[in-house]
């Protein structure tokens, strides 16, 4: 869509290129939802991917993204052997339904600072513990965890003037096993419950709820519950009113699925398969 309100972009090449922020300004990464609709209020683009950041980096410590890496790029990632939740990154690229066109140009920081709860890499990225490190208007920088980073539909943790500079997700997190559960009301249709599931050596176990939720959630615990101890947990987490409701699923399907999904995580990962 053409944007005719638009007076200018700006390119910045270095961080200190960024201009300072005002009224009327919207950051261009891949820009999958900014020319999608109208945006009246939007005067001038300022376009990040010119800054040229490593749209990812492997290291012992753990994975960085760049929030300009796109969903192509982070399908195509080449994980090590002993970072066996690598099948997550592909479930939750696939999660989101989109042409080759879109998968070239959409960003893993777009799908996060939409705060759309359907957005899967939300999904990836709390269920990894990922914490996003943002750039700030005065130099300086600061981080947050994705479950603090997204706090409603289209609401996220950005102050005015700040950019979201990347994730970064812990080693220990890329070694647990996963399952992975997703639903939507029709074949190609918007998560309406997205589930995925984790289990640590040691036998921890943490779930995390997207899709059927307003924010994502991240319920931890020290040992696998059992089904009673999972359904008490997730009625204390979220309250009835805390269930998104859109055509894309009611909160009362949206409750039945996320107790569902909960249930078949928690078996799937009671024994020693990834699921």
């Amino acid at each position: 869509m053409d944007l005719n309100a638009i007076e200018t972009v700006i390119r910045p090449r270095s961080r200190s290129d960024l201009p300072d922020w005002r009224d009327g300004d919207a950051c261009l990464a891949g820009g999958t939802w900014l020319f999608s609709e109208p945006q009246p209020g939007t005067r001038r683009l300022v376009d990040l991917t010119g800054l040229g950041w490593p749209p990812h980096a492997i290291a012992a410590d753990g994975l960085t993204l760049a929030a300009t890496c796109t969903i192509a790029q982070l399908d195509r990632l080449d994980l090590p052997p002993a970072w066996i939740a690598a099948p997550l990154v592909g479930q939750c690229c696939r999660a989101l339904l989109g042409s080759f066109k879109i998968w070239t140009v959409a960003t893993v920081g777009g799908n996060l600072c939409m705060a759309l709860p359907a957005g899967p890499m939300t999904a990836l990225a709390a269920a990894l513990e990922a914490t996003c490190t943002i750039w700030a208007r005065d130099g300086g920088e600061r981080h947050l965890p994705v479950t603090d980073f997204v706090l409603a539909p289209q609401r996220n943790a950005l102050r005015p003037g700040e950019i979201l500079r990347g994730l970064s997700v812990p080693a220990a997190a890329l070694a647990r096993r996963t399952a992975f559960r997703r639903i939507s009301l029709s074949p190609n249709g918007r998560s309406g419950a997205l589930l995925i599931g984790t289990r640590d050596p040691d036998g921890g176990f943490a779930l995390t709820v997207t899709a059927s939720v307003r924010r994502p959630l991240r319920l931890a615990f020290a040992a696998l519950p059992d089904r009673d101890a999972l359904a008490r947990a997730l009625e204390h987490a979220i309250p009835d009113d805390l269930y998104y409701d859109d055509v894309h699923g009611r909160p009362d399907w949206r409750r039945h699925m996320t107790r569902h999904f909960a249930d078949e995580i928690r078996d799937a990962l009671a024994d020693g398969a990834t699921a």
